[in-house]
């Protein structure tokens, strides 16, 4: 998905009980990353996937270069470099995945199918951060890996091979969130978006110096564009609406790229959704909501 630069709230606590704003922007910022993802998926008639991403990333760097502007060199100072970095690779490889499957798949399939994210974090945290994963929750990520073979139909031959590339973007975002708890309690947020800014970025040059394309069209130029500024926009209204609300409170609304990817792949790319596409994508959103429902009350237990 292009979406996996949302930043997780945990080390800093919304700085208003305006809660309403908050998820009025939330939305707005999905709509806009939904924007970028069409866009994205338009361009790769004309250019690589690395190179889409590598444009891409840019609009976050460049809300990474305003918040230092703003803050100062002291927002670089972080006490896990490394994992810093690893969290921006995990960024600009998932992102180029993703781009690449659209290329292929329509972006409604590709959008649905990213949604197993949820539950993949709920599966890594048991095994790599031990923590205790209840049966509702286990049931939960089964209900939704139903759902996704729902809108993939293994077998049936309907499908192209590039939607496994959606999981595999997927898992990515979902190893990101694990290095996003891992990152909250010792490092700022905006610290982990501007190192997720330049090291996806720095990996994403190097293969830009063997397969670069220059932009021939005013069309190409003004996609361009606009796919940065769709997904730096998104950004900063996703980290205002954080500062709003609670991110339990919001992160549901991740669900909403549905409903405008949807309408965007029937308008731009005259791809409208089967039955059996919503209906597995209903059953993802409702077994994550759900999933995040639980974490929910789980952070509320953990509060003193």
């Amino acid at each position: 998905m292009t979406h996996p630069n949302v930043p997780v709230a945990t080390a800093e606590p919304p700085q208003s009980s305006n809660t309403l704003l908050g998820i009025g922007l939330m939305a707005l910022g999905f709509l806009f990353f939904s924007l970028t993802d069409a866009t994205a998926k338009y361009l790769t008639e004309d250019f690589s996937a690395f190179q889409i991403a590598w444009f891409r990333q840019f609009g976050l760097l460049s809300v990474a270069l305003w918040f230092l502007a703003r803050r100062g060199l002291p927002v670089l100072r972080t006490r896990r470099p490394v994992l810093q970095v690893l969290r921006g690779s995990a960024a600009a490889m998932s992102a180029t995945g993703f781009i690449f499957a659209v290329s292929y798949v329509p972006l409604t399939d590709a959008v649905a199918v990213s949604f197993v994210a949820p539950f993949a974090v709920t599966i890594l945290a048991a095994l790599v951060l031990r923590e205790t994963v209840g049966i509702r929750r286990w049931t939960a990520v089964t209900i939704g890996f139903i759902g996704t073979l729902i809108v993939i139909r293994p077998g049936l031959g309907l499908f192209h091979p590039a939607i496994f590339v959606v999981l595999g973007a997927a898992s990515l975002f979902a190893a990101r969130q694990i290095m996003s708890r891992l990152l909250g309690p010792v490092d700022q947020t905006v610290t982990t978006i501007i190192y997720t800014a330049i090291s996806s970025v720095a990996l994403l040059t190097i293969p830009m110096l063997f397969i670069w394309q220059t932009p021939t069209s005013f069309q190409q130029v003004f996609l361009i564009i606009l796919l940065a500024c769709t997904a730096g926009t998104g950004e900063v209204l996703i980290i205002r609406a954080l500062e709003l609300a609670e991110a339990a409170t919001l992160a549901p609304l991740q669900y909403t790229m549905i409903i405008w990817s949807t309408g965007l792949s029937w308008l731009i790319f005259s791809q409208p959704p089967d039955g059996w596409t919503l209906l597995g994508a209903a059953i993802i959103m409702a077994s994550g909501i759900y999933t995040l429902h639980r974490e929910r009350l789980k952070a509320r237990q953990r509060k003193p």
